[in-house]
Parts: C-alpha cells; structure tokens; sequence
C-alpha cells in the first residue's frame, strides 16, 4: 500500500516578472524545500507545476499553482483530489503583511486575512481549515502605499535577510511535516 501524500502548496504567480516578489514567498520556499531535498524538476500538472518526493520521512508533494494567486484552489483542489490528500495533510505556503517582515508562524484554520488566494482555496476545497504556513513579508513602509502595490513588488530588503526568511519557513515546514515543532520562528 502505498505511503499517505502530504500536499504542501506553494503560492504565488507564474511568470519570471513575478518571481522575487513579495506575493511568491510561498513559491520562494517550495523551490528551497525541493532544492534541499534534491527532488526531481518541476513538470506542469493539475494546473501547476508539481515535483514528488520524500522529506521528513514522509512522502510529499510540492505544488506551485500556475493559475495565478486568485485561482490557486483550483489546481490545489484537483491534486488534493488525485492524491486523496485531506485538509490535515495539506500545508499552504504564502506570504503575510499581517507578520512583521522576517517572521514565519505556522496556523490551522481560522480567519483567511484578506488574502485571496487562501479564499481561492476555501472556496475550491469547501473548508478553510487547512494548516498555512505565514512568511512575514510586512505592510507597506509609506501610509500611501497601497497593500497589492506593496505584495506586487520585489523584496527592498537585503538579499541574505530574504534568503534566511526563506530559509526558515522552509525549516518551520519541515517541522511540520515531521510532526513536531512549534508554531513560530521568529526573526
């Protein structure tokens, strides 16, 4: 019989215009976590680009929806479904404003912030109870800046302090998946 699937979804927009931007910190840390874990190349499938492999002990598969951020739960629901992946075993990556810029918490469920691609994936898998793991990208610097502008942009910080911010969402991920840890890592 085969080993359960543990489905860690990635968020962000396709498209190398995007690809150090703010809102592509899920993205960011799936790459790391495959990176790490020596998984195979991405290949396009369930509308996304997915790579399958162990980590933790567990078998996984990452999955970077290519459907842009405000249609993610269509390809997270049609792998969830392939793979008979439950919401318990689904962890969604993505950034956060609502976390001070190098912070990373993990939570189950509850309050989706505004943030449309995590109502993209409620709505495309009936319930919000999915465990989301928060990268902290931070709110805006200047009062009159608006909240898309600000994800939609790249990375103002410095290089090595975005790459540890990846790098411990992508420990905190390994945590879960190993099935201990707690719930933040701060800067």
């Amino acid at each position: 019989m085969d080993a359960p699937v543990y489905l860690v979804v990635a968020l962000g927009n396709p498209g190398s215009e995007y690809q150090f931007h703010r809102h592509n910190a899920g993205y960011m840390v799936g790459e790391e976590l495959r990176r790490r874990h020596g998984l195979p190349t991405l290949r396009s499938k369930f509308q996304g680009l997915t790579a399958e492999g162990r980590i933790a002990g567990k078998r996984v598969v990452i999955l970077l929806p290519t459907t842009f951020m405000n249609l993610s739960g269509k390809a997270a629901a049609e792998a969830a479904r392939f793979y008979k992946v439950p919401v318990d075993r689904m962890l969604v990556v993505h950034d956060e404003v609502e976390l001070p810029f190098g912070e990373v918490r993990l939570k189950e469920g509850q309050g989706l912030g505004g943030h449309n691609g995590l109502r993209s994936l409620k709505a495309s898998l009936g319930t919000a109870d999915f465990w989301r793991l928060r990268v902290g990208v931070g709110r805006p610097d200047h009062p009159d800046k608006q909240l898309i502008d600000h994800v939609l942009a790249s990375f103002n910080e410095p290089r090595d302090e975005v790459v540890a911010l990846i790098g411990r969402a992508a420990d905190l991920a390994e945590e879960w998946l190993a099935g201990r840890g707690d719930a933040s890592c701060p800067a």
